[in-house]
């Protein structure tokens, strides 16, 4: 009898994250630390990674996509997060990017929000043990 099963194993994940100003939004996510990787011609679309995690950024944007459009970066300290993208923010011009201090949440973990100048939502959590 022939063996059936199929290979469902899964190598990576990545999002594609829109953007109102692609020049802006990529200046953005490199000035807070991920590397550019590769960036189209045409300059919709670009891969960008922080710790060996990557996302697309695409140079796409309807408000009711990038308003409720969010993802989670664990960290193992959300302050000094705060601290870095705080500095940021002052020191460059990011449009209508901001941050709100960390705070615990429920779901246990310290967490950072930080809008990105297309109003992308990014969770920056530190989870905590008992």
């Amino acid at each position: 009898m022939a063996d059936n099963t199929l290979d469902l194993s899964v190598s990576d994940m990545r999002v594609f994250v829109p953007a109102l100003d692609f020049q802006l939004s990529l200046r953005f996510y490199q000035a807070l630390g991920w590397e550019l990787k590769w960036k189209g011609d045409d300059d919709g679309l670009a891969i960008l990674e922080l710790a060996d995690h990557r996302f697309f950024l695409q140079n796409f944007y309807r408000p009711e996509l990038a308003d409720n459009f969010m993802f989670q970066v664990l960290v193992s300290d959300a302050q000094a997060w705060y601290e870095h993208v705080s500095k940021i923010l002052e020191e460059g011009d990011f449009g209508k990017a901001r941050l709100r201090p960390p705070k615990l949440e429920d779901y246990g973990a310290i967490t950072l929000h930080v809008l990105d100048p297309s109003g992308v939502l990014i969770h920056f959590s530190q989870f905590v043990t008992d």
